[in-house]
């Protein structure tokens, strides 16, 4: 890897061939690991980890390489050792057993070094190249190298017996660890050593207003590009974990798939839902449901059996899942599951780094498809708006290069509005912002839901009651008065209320209109019966009255040709 300004890393091709520690995060700082086959320096203070640096080297070596290792201890037993790393999952006497690990521990006596008044390493040597010999080492960790030249006055002869031992060591081809103290104003006590060897790595342990925390340094490599920043890594019960920070790009994949939160009309505020390997800020004041919003989503994640990591930072996992369950969100069940896991810490418990390798260390032990930070604005008691920052976009980085969905709380202060500095000083790293608010009115105080914003998705703009049931989280639609202001709590009782008394007001307007134009519609048919029934009387009388005058007619011409025919008759007679 080459490192380039800005903290940006790649591959660098012309790099000397590299020997893998194993350690978590420290090989992709070192661009492969240690020169293979050279001696690297590992100094520090008391405590700041540097026998458990060249133990996971070989341990790392034994496991994943197959590389036997030899560690060289002036200081402690063989026994001591073995136990102290024992609680770190290091079982080194399974590992002597079967001879891929051999310990040995060197007692210096002045003779050893001092012969007739000049210094003599060569029996320590050939003590050493047996051990090597008898389990074919390919590492070395040799610790600590201060007590070997303890009794070195002169500078020069240190400087040249030490360079000696680094010649030996290369001419053996064996990669090593030489761990050393640091001095005052200078890397190691002598202010010789970091000269001397390929490759030096300054381990820090830190004390700043009581808070403990651990930084790494790869102040030289010859031969090799590398990471030349300070990098937080943190000791726990799986050994050292440091976190590559300036490895973060941006250029990690994302997807089109949406997560539920398991309130559907929260998915249709948002545009569907969560893109899966989003970040998402859930902000408010004390009392809003900001940690209820977030265990609801956590729960929507282990009830699709997806595992989730919860850091809680105010309150006991017990406490959290007592309080969930009172609304009818059963967290216990996803714990015993395994499913949820949380890790609950104190802010001040230890630095900002610290926390950064906690989330990078949990993430590689539990695989998550989720992560609840709960709240991040806790982390303001004790660190600045701008450190904070860095922080939580280093933790964003780390959760969306591997596609892990991030869900962080944060209160904002009464009256500040949404654009709390604490809110808007991580808003523009997240993907999606809800605020959720108190508002008192009518002698109450009730809470709304806003979606500030949800990046790649058409979400909604309007306010939607918020409201915490024993069943669990319910949005209601938005209700505005006459006046076009939003109502909740009573007053949307009450104007619901108005309403439907309006409404049965009108309904019962409607039906009064209706019987009375129903009645007129009677009333009209019965008029136009009795007109029809009236109409067809004289209809009737008409039809007698020209049947009766037809009748008439008839006879009367009946009666004329009778009459004619009777005086043709008597007219013949006559003549």
């Amino acid at each position: 890897m080459l490192h380039r300004g800005g903290g940006e890393m790649e591959t660098d091709n012309n790099s000397i061939a590299k020997c893998p520690t194993g350690i978590s995060g420290f090989d992709s700082i070192a661009s492969g690991g240690l020169p293979k086959g050279r001696p690297t320096l590992v100094c520090g203070s008391a405590g700041s980890g540097k026998t458990l640096f060249g133990i996971e080297f070989l341990v790392h070596g034994i496991r994943e390489f197959n590389e036997p290792g030899l560690l060289v201890s002036f200081e402690e037993r063989p026994k001591d050792i073995a136990e102290n790393v024992k609680s770190l999952g290091f079982d080194l006497d399974h590992h002597q057993q079967d001879g891929k690990l051999k310990i040995i521990s060197i007692e210096l006596d002045a003779h050893d070094t001092h012969e007739a008044g000049e210094f003599d390493l060569e029996p320590l040597f050939m003590r050493i190249g047996a051990a090597v010999d008898a389990i074919g080492a390919k590492r070395i960790v040799i610790d600590s190298v201060e007590n070997l030249f303890a009794a070195f006055t002169e500078q020069i002869i240190l400087r040249s017996e030490f360079k000696r031992l680094m010649i030996w060591l290369k001419e053996r081809a064996l990669t090593a660890v030489i761990t050393t103290e640091k001095g005052e104003g200078a890397l190691t006590r002598r202010g010789i050593e970091e000269y001397l060897a390929d490759c030096v790595v300054l381990l820090d342990l830190r004390v700043t207003e009581q808070i403990t925390s651990r930084v790494l340094r790869i102040t030289k490599y010859r031969g090799s590009a590398h990471g030349p920043d300070e990098y937080p890594f943190l000791i726990d019960e799986s050994g050292i974990i440091c976190m590559p920070i300036s490895d973060q790009k941006l250029d990690y994949a994302v997807s089109t798939e949406f997560t539920s939160t398991k309130i559907p009309s929260l998915d249709q505020m948002l545009g569907g839902g969560i893109y899966r390997g989003s970040s998402v800020l859930i902000s408010g004041t004390a009392g809003a449901g900001k940690s209820t919003l977030a265990a609801h989503i956590a729960h929507a994640s282990c009830m699709r059996e997806e595992r989730t990591l919860y850091f809680a930072m105010e309150e006991s996992p017990a406490q959290i899942m007592r309080n969930m369950e009172s609304v009818g969100i059963d967290l216990k069940a996803h714990v015993d599951s395994g499913l949820l896991h949380f890790i609950a810490n104190r802010p001040a418990e230890f630095g900002l780094e610290m926390h950064l390798a906690l989330l990078n260390r949990s993430v590689q032990k539990y695989k998550p498809a989720m992560v609840v930070i709960d709240p991040v604005s806790s982390f303001h008691l004790d660190s600045s708006d701008l450190m904070i920052k860095r922080m939580l976009q280093r933790m964003i980085d780390l959760l969306k290069s591997q596609g892990i969905t991030c869900i962080m709380s944060s209160l904002t202060r009464p009256g500040s509005g949404f654009e709390d500095t604490s809110s808007a000083a991580i808003s523009s790293l997240m993907d999606a912002w809800i605020l959720l608010r108190n508002i008192e009115s009518a002698g109450e105080r009730n809470r709304a839901l806003y979606v500030i914003k949800s990046r790649g998705t058409c979400n909604s703009n309007q306010v939607r009651e918020f409201l915490i049931t024993d069943r669990g989280i319910k949005l209601l639609d938005v209700m505005v008065d006459a006046h076009g202001h939003v109502v909740i709590g009573s007053e949307r009782e009450l104007l619901d209320l108005q309403n439907r008394e309006m409404q049965a007001s009108r309904q019962a307007d409607e039906s009064h209109r209706k019987l009375n134009l129903e009645s007129r519609r009677k009333a009209l048919e019965a008029k136009i019966a009795a007109l029809q029934a009236e109409f067809e009387a004289e209809r009737v009388e008409l039809d007698r009255q020209l049947s009766s005058e037809a009748e008439q007619r008839d006879q009367e011409r009946h009666f004329l040709q009778h009459y004619s025919s009777e005086r043709s008759n008597r007219g013949d007679m006559s003549e």
